[in-house]
């Protein structure tokens, strides 16, 4: 799949401002800082897309981008660690599980961890309530660029057991290298013909 137009639409902070509109969304979501935004700025192609940030916790809306005027990004705030207070995470957590339950043309979440760090009780729970919820997700491991080639295949073994998943669940990415966005894009093109 090739981007060839992609544009802010607008964020949200509150439930019902959700973006019904018909058009089919895939979304992204993970802790705070595993680098959702360099993510979706490096499958758009663009540097300034998505805001980055290096303080947890920045994205405190759900931001909507239209792709190629046809399907959505959706960057949903990271959970867990957040130096703005407990009460910001609470509400953050509670847009997110919204979001995902009440979205109707989500077709994919995209599950977002850091593949040098052990999944979180919060990267647990995710991926639990996606597949309670019968939600659609894979795994994209973020930053593979830090770990040692030698170590990938390992890393990756551990991580699938540890969340007892295949590991056709995961793909491997880096914002740095561009590692992983021709297969991540040609997955989404899959989706999308289906």
């Amino acid at each position: 799949m090739e981007i060839k137009e992609v544009k802010y639409l607008t964020s949200v902070v509150d439930a019902s401002k959700i973006l019904q509109d018909g058009l089919y969304e895939f979304a992204f979501v993970g802790r705070s800082n595993v680098g959702k935004s360099s993510l979706i700025n490096m499958l758009c192609n663009r540097k300034n897309l998505a805001l980055t940030s290096s303080t947890p916790g920045k994205t405190k809306m759900i931001n909507y981008f239209l792709v190629n005027s046809s399907f959505k990004f959706v960057d949903l705030p990271g959970y867990g660690y957040s130096k703005t207070g407990k009460s910001h995470v609470v509400r953050w957590a509670s847009i997110i599980e919204k979001y995902l339950l009440s979205s109707k043309q989500l077709k994919l979440v995209f599950c977002l961890m850091d593949c040098r760090i052990e999944p979180t009780d919060n990267d647990k729970m995710m991926i639990e309530f996606l597949m309670y919820n019968n939600i659609p997700f894979k795994i994209i491991l973020t930053k593979i660029d830090k770990l040692a080639k030698s170590k990938v295949a390992l890393q990756l073994g551990k991580l699938a057991n540890g969340l007892g998943l295949r590991r056709e669940s995961f793909f491997l990415s880096s914002s740095n290298s561009r590692l992983g966005r021709e297969e991540i894009l040609n997955y989404i093109e899959g989706v999308l013909a289906n």
